[in-house]
C-alpha cells in the first residue's frame, strides 16, 4: 500500500494519493474538483473521480452517486466587484438520502480527519440532495 495518513479517532487512513491531487488542484490549478469515497473494507479514502480544468460545477455534481456518500473538494474562480480573479476551495460532505445509514456514519465521522489532511479549505456544505450544494449556494458563500 502506498503511504497513507492514520486519522487516529476513527482508525481511518486518507490515502497520499488523496493529499498530492489536493495540492494539484491548490497550486498548480490542474484540477477543477476532485471527488473521493471510503474503501470500507481497507478503511481507506480514496481519489474516486479528479475533474480536470476546464470541467465545471455541473460535471461535479453529476458526478456524485444518488444512493452513495463521498466528499467532494471544489476549486470555484471567481471575479471581484473590483475585477481582482480570486479562488476558494469549497469541501463537500456528500450523503444523499438514499445511502445506507452504517455508510451515513463513517462518513460523518471521518469527514474532519479527512479535512485536517487537505489544508486550505475555505467552506464546507453538508448536501442530501443536489438543491443543497447548487451553484448559486457556492457562489453566494464565496463573496
Amino acid at each position: 500500500m502506498a503511504m497513507a495518513f492514520k486519522m487516529a479517532t476513527t482508525g481511518m487512513w486518507v490515502a497520499d494519493e488523496c493529499k498530492n491531487s489536493f495540492m494539484e488542484m491548490k497550486w498548480k490549478k490542474v484540477h477543477r474538483y476532485i471527488v473521493f469515497k471510503i474503501d470500507e473494507g481497507s478503511r481507506v479514502v480514496n481519489v474516486d473521480k479528479v475533474g480536470g480544468a476546464a470541467e465545471g460545477y455541473d460535471d461535479l455534481a453529476a458526478s456524485l452517486p444518488n444512493d452513495d456518500c463521498r466528499y467532494a473538494v471544489f476549486d470555484f474562480d471567481y471575479v471581484t466587484v473590483d475585477n481582482c480573479r480570486k479562488s476558494k476551495i469549497f469541501f463537500i460532505a456528500w450523503s444523499p438520502t438514499a445511502s445506507r445509514i452504517r455508510e451515513k456514519m463513517l462518513y460523518a465521522t471521518s469527514k474532519d480527519g479527512l479535512r485536517r489532511v487537505l489544508d486550505g479549505i475555505h467552506y464546507e456544505l453538508q448536501a442530501t440532495d443536489p438543491t443543497e450544494m447548487g451553484f448559486d449556494i457556492i457562489k453566494d458563500r464565496a463573496k
